[in-house]
């Protein structure tokens, strides 16, 4: 056991499909700034094509690390609490007890729906709280926002 891996913790990971929903935008972002620097090369000096290869450099590298983050993030539901774990070179862990939860929140943008998966956004009474699950199948997050909420009314009622 480590600060990172609490004990009694059975890990469940977010979707893969986590993946495409960031490298998407990422790429079409990429591609468009691309294409305007090669038309621009093209009607000025070669020494602009430097540029979107550079661009290609940072894009596969930002791809890399895309894939790193999400296959690192999970979350665990103990018996007090939920805790969620992100990051490999940076990681972070978040403790958020039941009784602390305020309300539960599911999001989904287009993307994020054509793929299936969804956002849960905890909310609790510290401003500060950061624990958010992106990339869970949406069934998923459906069934985790009605279990937090209920474990959350649990918890709360026995104060």
């Amino acid at each position: 056991m480590t600060w990172f891996e609490p004990d009694e913790a059975s890990w469940q990971y977010v979707s893969r499909k986590l993946i495409p929903a960031r490298l998407i935008p990422l790429w079409i972002t990429l591609v468009l700034i691309m294409a305007g620097l090669v038309v621009l090369g093209a009607l000025t000096s070669a020494w602009v094509w430097i540029a979107p290869a550079v661009l290609m450099l940072v894009g596969l590298w930002l791809t890399w690390i895309i894939v790193r983050q999400v296959t690192a993030h999970a979350w665990s539901e103990r018996e007090d609490d939920l805790v969620v774990k992100k990051g490999r070179m940076w990681r972070s862990v978040t403790v958020v007890p039941y009784g602390r939860m305020q309300y539960v929140e599911v999001e989904a943008g287009p993307l994020a729906r054509a793929l299936g998966i969804a956002r849960v956004q905890l909310h609790t009474a510290s401003p500060g709280t950061d624990a958010n699950i992106a990339g869970v199948p949406e069934a998923e997050a459906a069934r985790l926002r009605d279990r937090l909420s209920s474990r959350g009314e649990a918890q709360l009622a026995g104060l």
